[in-house]
């Protein structure tokens, strides 16, 4: 038995057997590597209507390798050109989010890659507070307001008409108060707040082309024309000539609202159990593989200090 088994191990090709271990390690590595990247992807690109682009272009590469390996040249030809095409009208579109992407990875930010970076920390009770004590003492004086909350990844400028200046300023009753003064300069346009901070004054909007209300003002109409644009965005309006408030979300105008109901909806609409665009199963799927990844590292790398302290 003993000469039958060192025969065996004499006879055998290692070579072979490591050569196909390496290839199959390889193979394992290649489909993990794609996976990560296609995570990091769907994370820093949160918006819903994005995603949708992005399931496009996954869609055209599978395509392209099906109809590679079916050897159907003329589709492959076509499909490959579309590809490119879509890589760089892509690489246009998304130009924000491809920058923070390699600014992170620039700076050696691999882990952060893999968190929700883009998606906008819920407001905390205190921001929701100051901006309905402004909007209801707006509302009383009727003095006509603006204001957009980013809920997810930042609006980019170029869906505005004119971005507006540039404030960067802690949200505050007072201040917002004194922005919509209709003797100050910024009065007209609307209030960017991304998080707990006012972005930008006098940020000129798209209107709406939807026929509306004669009662609707320009205000509404702007509300209503962003908020279809852009969906990661709620729109709060004071109007002017009532001083009632009306609430925009995805081109639909919530009005007329107390106070009171302005309060209890933007505390539900950022909320933290609010489902995200991005879901929670792949996010709790990717922290899931961080952790073990972390954790197979760790161990990895305890054993042979272990193993050299049990020499010494």
């Amino acid at each position: 038995m003993a000469d039958a088994l060192r025969q065996w191990l004499t006879n055998y090709d290692w070579t072979k057997s490591l050569l196909d271990f390496g290839s199959w390690a390889k193979s394992l590595l290649d489909v993990g590597l794609v996976l990560a990247l296609t995570y990091m992807v769907l994370v820093i690109i949160s918006e819903r209507r994005t995603l949708w682009v992005v399931r496009g272009f996954i869609v055209l590469m599978l395509a392209t390798v099906v109809s590679n390996s079916l050897e159907l040249k003329l589709l492959s030809f076509v499909l490959e050109k579309l590809v490119v095409g879509s890589a760089v009208a892509m690489a246009v579109i998304f130009q924000s989010e491809f920058r923070r992407f390699l600014e992170q990875l620039g700076r050696g930010e691999i882990r952060q890659l893999f968190q929700q970076s883009g998606l906008a920390v819920p407001k905390p009770d205190s921001v929701i507070d100051e901006i309905v004590v402004a909007v209801k003492e707006l509302s009383q004086k009727r003095i006509g307001a603006l204001l957009i909350l980013e809920t997810s990844s930042p609006i980019d400028e170029r869906d505005f008409s004119v971005p507006g200046v540039k404030l960067n300023a802690e949200v505050s009753k007072e201040l917002l108060q004194t922005i919509f003064q209709p003797t100050t300069l910024l009065h007209d346009g609307a209030v960017l707040i991304r998080g707990s901070r006012i972005v930008a004054a006098g940020v000129i909007l798209p209107l709406s082309e939807r026929t509306a209300s004669r009662q609707l003002g320009t205000r509404h109409r702007a509300a209503m024309g962003i908020t279809e644009r852009v969906e990661n965005c709620l729109c709060v309006v004071v109007s002017e000539e009532t001083g009632s408030i009306s609430l925009a979300e995805k081109g639909i105008l919530n009005r007329p609202l107390t106070s009171s109901k302005l309060k209890e909806l933007l505390e539900a609409r950022f909320s933290p159990s609010v489902e995200r665009d991005v879901s929670p199963a792949l996010r709790s799927w990717g922290r899931q593989i961080e952790s073990k990844g972390l954790a197979l590292v760790s161990r990895l790398l305890r054993r042979p200090s272990s193993a050299s302290r049990e020499r010494k």
